[in-house]
């Protein structure tokens, strides 16, 4: 599982004024990342862990923090050239997601979602 990775890949998050963070502050995740080192590589670096426990948490829980992402990749998926990668070439695959998502963001304007 590359969850240190990702982690160090993580962009320096905007907000107040000053430095901006180089890590988020807070990490949801799901059941399948309840390790006991997915919540030490979020110790080390600095950021507080709610991952869901397998057996005692429900997942009714992180549910409100996972429509967000699940409602977005819904609105992707409605591209079908998205939803089945017919391109080989990465740039162009990565320019027709980045023109779903600028319809996704021009719909969201126009106030038809």
């Amino acid at each position: 599982m590359p969850f240190e990775p990702l982690l160090d890949a993580v962009p320096p998050v905007a907000g107040k004024r000053g430095r901006p963070r180089c890590r988020p502050r807070k990490l949801h995740a799901d059941k399948a990342y309840d390790h006991r080192r997915c919540r030490r590589a979020c110790q080390r670096r600095g950021i507080k862990s709610r991952i869901a426990r397998r057996g005692v948490d429900s997942s009714q829980k992180l549910g409100r923090h996972r429509w967000v992402i699940e409602r977005t990749f819904a609105w992707m998926n409605r591209f079908r050239r998205l939803t089945i990668r017919y391109e080989r070439r990465l740039d162009v695959h990565h320019a027709f997601t980045a023109i779903a998502c600028s319809l996704i963001c021009l719909n969201a304007l126009m106030g038809r979602f």
